[in-house]
């Protein structure tokens, strides 16, 4: 059964919303995109998949993100990455395959690889439409000539969102992504099978982006399924089988 409560896990200055399904290893892990939340369509039908067939599914919200506590605008992916690592070492004691959504794909790399370098490697990653490196080569150079101007200049912006509420972009999210670049002269290590789900008509993510983190990956065993007609979200009912699908093929 999929809990409706979330269970709280402290970081020190707030708390991480955290919902667990009961099962077996390995352990899914689900990591969410930039301002999305666990309750999402995508993360429900993992919970859900573990409920009904006995795997064990964590799910959490970013400081700033859902149900958890946190300034949006004070955060960056530093936090995140902490978060996602607490969530990791509390709650993922066995064997653990991330699931990444844009954002949170960005976010599986880096983990996986810091489990490798500590010799504890994940079991697998299935990352959706992944946007590594997504501040510096897909949101900054995007942004209106205005928008960079007052980053650089007063350290904040708000652009408009979907969501109502302006949404801040500031120069910390900025200069901390770039601590954290992936797409480089050396190969991404992840010492684990990769499963990729990309859509050719996501606007967020062009499906070139994710072409190249394959030619990253290039000591990995690693599984690229192209979506015609899929866009950035990947929330389909089709789409959603396949990620079902891409985490079943892994954790057999």
């Amino acid at each position: 059964m999929v809990d409706d409560e979330a269970a709280r896990i402290e970081t020190g200055d707030t708390e991480l919303a955290v919902r667990i399904t009961a099962g077996e290893d390995p352990t899914i892990l689900w990591l969410g995109g930039f301002r999305s939340d666990m309750l999402g369509s995508k993360a429900a039908a993992l919970a859900e998949w573990g409920a009904a067939n006995g795997r064990r599914v964590v799910r959490f919200d970013y400081r700033g993100h859902g149900e958890s506590g946190g300034r949006f605008e004070d955060l960056a992916l530093s936090d995140w990455l902490a978060d996602a690592r607490l969530v990791m070492e509390a709650e993922c004691k066995g064997p653990t395959i991330a699931v990444g959504s844009s954002m949170g794909g960005w976010i599986a790399l880096l983990l996986a690889r810091e489990r490798l370098a500590a010799r504890r490697p994940l079991a697998g990653l299935v990352l959706i439409a992944p946007a590594a490196d997504f501040t510096e080569l897909l949101m900054w150079p995007r942004l209106p000539e205005a928008a960079r101007r007052e980053i650089e200049d007063n350290g904040v912006t708000y652009l408009p969102s979907e969501y109502g509420e302006p949404l801040a972009i500031t120069r910390r999210l900025f200069e901390d992504g770039r601590d954290h670049l992936l797409y480089g002269d050396t190969p991404i290590e992840t010492g684990c099978p990769v499963h990729i789900l990309q859509g050719i008509e996501d606007p967020d993510v062009p499906y070139g982006h994710t072409l190249e983190l394959v030619e990253h990956l290039a000591h990995d065993d690693v599984v690229l399924t192209l979506v015609k007609d899929g866009d950035h979200r990947l929330s389909r009912d089709a789409d959603i089988a396949r990620m079902l699908a891409a985490v079943e093929g892994i954790a057999r």
